[in-house]
């Protein structure tokens, strides 16, 4: 994996925790997980890796703390999925919900998505966590009694949405907001057929 440019700090006014995450989120990216060391992470911070194990016992608790966010917005999302309207106005703000996760947790998502075997085999307790809240999204999606190509739709619609993690680098100055209507409008002309279905 090349190595990507990360900063030198990343304390800019942030609690320890969350610039202990910030850092990890960088160096993990930069290097790899398995590669980039617990000591890089605090040098990063500025403290001691005395203190960065005072807030993370282990580099998984760390690994676990930057994923936790991206498991719960999609147990959120699913908590209730059943209750909201199968329909278009229903579909579409189901698929928002779950864009706007990806994008306010785009960093950690962008780590799980280009270092995917290393995370999944730290996490490999957590990863059904990770993955049954997608297929209930994905069951969802497809609709009342699904056929093979709504199913199909269903999870290609799901990944145009994942392109949002990708997207800072895919379209620089793209803004959120225009990733969020591209990608929205992308996802749900696949699950429709573009209207043709």
């Amino acid at each position: 994996m090349a190595a990507r440019d990360i900063a030198d700090t990343v304390t800019a006014g942030r609690s320890t925790k969350q610039a202990i995450r910030d850092a990890a989120v960088q160096l993990f990216a930069a290097k790899g997980f398995e590669q980039a060391s617990l000591r890089e992470v605090a040098d990063m911070v500025g403290i001691t890796k005395a203190s960065l194990y005072y807030h993370y016992p282990s580099k998984l608790d760390l690994l676990i703390a930057i994923i936790d966010p991206i498991i719960d917005h999609m147990r959120d999302i699913v908590e209730d999925i059943d209750a909201v309207p199968y329909n278009d106005e229903g579909i579409r703000a189901v698929l928002r919900t779950y864009l706007r996760g990806m994008i306010r947790h785009r960093d950690a998502g962008a780590l799980c998505v280009r270092d995917t075997a290393a995370i999944v085999n730290a996490i490999a307790d957590r990863y059904p966590d990770l993955m049954e809240p997608t297929r209930e999204l994905r069951v969802w999606l497809a609709g009342p009694d699904p056929t093979q190509e709504s199913l199909l739709r269903a999870a290609a619609a799901i990944e145009v949405l994942g392109v949002a993690l990708l997207s800072t680098e895919l379209a620089p100055g793209a803004s959120d907001t225009m990733v969020e209507k591209t990608l929205l409008d992308a996802a749900t002309c696949v699950l429709t057929a573009c209207g043709t279905a």
